[in-house]
């Protein structure tokens, strides 16, 4: 089970304000970006339901992201997080530093 928050108490102060920064501007996009991210999924109440693209998904349904909070999880492999930055770090096989400043990068958000 992999777990992944982009908020530990660990990060920096500078750190911790680009997951803030990022995660308050993708936030309101989030449904947006699960359709970019993880096209073929479906919006089901606050959930967005789409395969897995990292392992071999066959069923949706299992992959599911809130678009109002932001948390995600696979319930077949219990890996799970607590925000967009989390999540594109997820999908991306990046860190949750490199996730953030990529997204902040392609959001325009100023780190």
């Amino acid at each position: 089970m992999r777990q992944t928050n982009s908020n530990p108490k660990s990060k920096s102060h500078k750190d911790t304000c680009i997951f803030t920064k990022v995660n308050a501007t993708v936030l309101p996009q989030l449904e947006a970006l699960c359709a970019a991210w993880l096209p073929g999924g479906r919006r089901r109440g606050a959930e967005y339901l789409a395969l897995n693209p990292t392992r071999e998904d066959r069923h949706i349904g299992s992959f599911s992201i809130n678009v109002i909070t932001g948390r995600w999880a696979d319930f077949a492999t219990q890996d799970r997080g607590g925000d967009a930055v989390s999540l594109y770090a997820y999908l991306n096989g990046l860190s949750q530093i490199e996730a953030a400043r990529k997204l902040a990068e392609e959001m325009g958000v100023a780190a």
